[in-house]
């Protein structure tokens, strides 16, 4: 990447994208409704059991102008969902702005490890025990949607659920290859700890993106 292009991406003029689909959201609140998908390529936070790890280096993924980018995802949808990867490697404000002045609703997935940047009507947060969200995401999550791979997993969804605001919904969602054995711990979890709600990735049951 040459230094022009790799300041227009530092400036959020353009980001390294991956992908962008039109789709179901299959987990968490908004889990069954239509949105249109924007992966953001980079993230370094390095989860053993991420399902797409093809996001993590940056340079794979085309720097795209962020007009090009909002003028895609207005063709499809209302709701725009911005997934990486880790979307907050990047500065979003200037990607989101753009997506609100198309009256479009902004939805974004992230570990917060990084300063929340943009206007988002949804924050989903999922913390990741490598590299812990900031407080500042804490406090403006929607959403935290908690993987759970293991039994330690649990312990560290409540050290979380701790850190967020009162009105942000709490889930509990299987790392898929893991499933069969984690799905009947986390039912047996809720069931004793109703302020959970299960999250399922309910796409992959469709056999959709």
């Amino acid at each position: 990447m040459n230094l022009e292009i790799q300041e227009l991406v530092n400036k959020g003029e353009m980001l390294p994208l991956m992908e962008e689909f039109y789709t179901i959201q299959g987990e968490g609140y908004f889990k069954g409704t239509a949105a249109y998908f924007v992966r953001i390529g980079g993230c370094d936070v390095g989860c053993h059991w991420c399902d797409v790890k093809e996001s993590w280096n940056a340079n794979l993924h085309p720097p795209t102008e962020t007009d090009k980018i909002v003028a895609n995802a207005k063709k499809y949808s209302d709701t725009i969902v911005v997934t990486g990867g880790e979307p907050l490697t990047w500065d979003m404000t200037l990607l989101t702005t753009k997506l609100k002045a198309e009256g479009l609703q902004t939805h974004i997935e992230t570990s917060g490890a990084y300063k929340l940047t943009g206007v988002w009507d949804w924050i989903c947060l999922s913390p990741k025990k490598m590299k812990l969200p900031t407080e500042e995401v804490y406090a403006e999550a929607d959403e935290l949607k908690m993987i759970i791979y293991n039994k330690d997993d649990f312990r560290f969804a409540e050290e979380q659920a701790a850190k967020v605001n009162k009105d942000c919904i709490l889930y509990l969602q299987p790392e898929w290859s893991k499933r069969d054995k984690v799905v009947p711990e986390i039912v047996d979890y809720v069931m004793k700890n109703p302020k959970w709600k299960v999250s399922l990735q309910t796409h992959k049951y469709l056999n959709i993106p």
